[in-house]
């Protein structure tokens, strides 16, 4: 019987496992909550693969966004036409969804990467990126990187634990490229002082132990191997320590070794893709997320003229100004999108390869239609990593076969269906689990996924 259904075994999360002045939270067991999914398997891949999310809140004026034509013959939409250079490189996608998002619109940037279903009583999953960071940070000195725009980054834990980002971009530089103030020693005894966390807490785990049944006890096996998992993370920073950072040229240092206020939108976004890009280049890291805003906000664009959030640019209520500033507003972040895939373009990794053939990208956000909270049919922009085994150049359109046509002359017939996907079937973990599988992670499925993408 499951110790759910005892209440004699409940018991509070909040216990802890404490040593060497740290506490851990234990795991979701049986006896707190129902059980949840079991970890992916990764294996590590011969040479370097990246990828980076990068997230638009609020959705986008689908009117102007949305793409008609299925196929290599597909014509750029109004907003897109930024990225009609990149022709060759990008994949439009229309049609994914989020089940376990629709209808609760707060939850859209929270499941993006996790495809989780968050209702009152739910925690979330681990999200793609850290997954695929479980595959490269072996041979990098960070895990991943996250940047988000007000803290909130795009990466959970498999704990279900949302990871901080960071927003400056001098602070952004000093993490990646500066040596630590303290200097290594310092670092070093702080490493040391951690300890195993594990042998310090071993006691009390066997303790704990005899008071779960066996569901409880092989959770807590895995719980420990997580814990297992962050010492070898600290581990991995201790050797790091000995390894100088990277010599940054000159023009590069200048490009991104600088703080840009967020009402210089346009400034900022590019620092933002430069810094990645250097990430990137001096193998840093290989995983990298990157938010410009909660759903509730989202950056203005002074430069433009546009003094209001894209959340409040989503909530136009049909009316022209409004909508109008809001497909500038998609637009001035897609061409920003388009200076990062030019960067990673003419950008060559340490093995002489352009950046942009190692590494996807994917551009989107989690909603569709802002200003109802329609969060089916997401905009979505998949590019780069044709060595990773991508195919390009053509709109990959989910809908087709299972509506009657985009009617973007007809607003409502078209918001219905960034509200109710017309492809139940067409998940968004199908294409985060078609990307994990491409960096290397071993598994037939991810989040809510059903199937993978033909992306090759």
């Amino acid at each position: 019987m499951s110790n759910i259904q005892t209440q004699s075994w409940l018991m509070d999360r909040r216990h802890v496992l404490r040593g060497l002045g740290s506490f851990v939270a234990l795991p979701l067991l049986d006896c707190m909550t129902p059980l949840r999914a079991k970890p992916l398997e990764t294996a590590q891949p011969e040479e370097p693969r990246r990828s980076v999310f990068i997230y638009l809140p609020n959705g986008v004026n689908t009117l102007d966004y949305q793409i008609t034509t299925p196929g290599a013959d597909f014509e750029f939409s109004r907003s897109l036409q930024p990225l009609e250079k990149h022709r060759s490189v990008i994949t439009p996608i229309s049609g994914l969804h989020h089940p376990g998002g629709l209808g609760h619109h707060h939850n859209c940037q929270k499941i993006w990467l996790t495809g989780g279903k968050l209702g009152p009583s739910d925690r979330n999953t681990i999200s793609v990126d850290q997954r695929m960071a479980e595959v490269t940070a072996p041979h990098t000195r960070f895990h991943s990187l996250e940047v988000a725009n007000k803290g909130d980054s795009l990466a959970w834990t498999a704990d279900g634990i949302r990871l901080p980002g960071m927003s400056r971009c001098r602070q952004i530089f000093a993490h990646l490229f500066e040596e630590l103030k303290d200097g290594t020693a310092a670092q070093r005894r702080g490493f040391r002082r951690k300890g195993s966390v594990l042998d310090a807490n071993l006691e009390e785990v066997r303790r704990l132990e005899k008071e779960l049944g066996t569901d409880d006890k092989g959770r807590l096996n895995q719980y420990l191997t997580s814990v297992r998992e962050t010492e070898i993370r600290t581990e991995r920073a201790d050797a790091w320590l000995d390894i100088p950072r990277p010599e940054i040229a000159e023009a590069d240092r200048k490009r991104a070794d600088r703080d840009v206020a967020q009402t210089e939108a346009g400034e900022y976004f590019r620092t933002i893709y430069d810094l990645i890009v250097l990430a990137f280049q001096t193998d840093a890291t290989r995983v990298a997320t990157f938010s410009s805003g909660l759903e509730g906000q989202g950056l203005a664009i002074p430069e433009l003229g546009i003094s209001q959030s894209r959340h409040a640019l989503s909530h136009h209520n049909g009316d022209p100004a409004h909508m109008e500033n809001l497909t500038r507003s998609d637009s001035f972040a897609i061409e920003q999108f388009s200076y990062f895939l030019t960067r990673l373009s003419e950008t060559k990794d340490l093995d002489g390869r352009p950046l942009l053939d190692t590494t996807m990208a994917l551009f989107g956000s989690g909603m569709a239609y802002g200003h109802s909270h329609g969060n089916a049919n997401l905009p979505l922009v998949l590019a780069g990593g044709t060595e990773l085994g991508l195919k390009h150049g053509r709109h990959v359109d989910l809908n087709e076969g299972h509506f009657d046509g985009y009617q973007l002359d007809d607003p409502g017939k078209h918001y219905r269906l960034c509200s109710r996907p017309a492809n139940s079937e067409a998940h968004m973990s199908n294409l985060l689990l078609t990307m994990a599988q491409k960096m290397g992670v071993e598994s037939d499925g991810f989040g809510d996924s059903n199937r993978t993408l033909d992306l090759g």
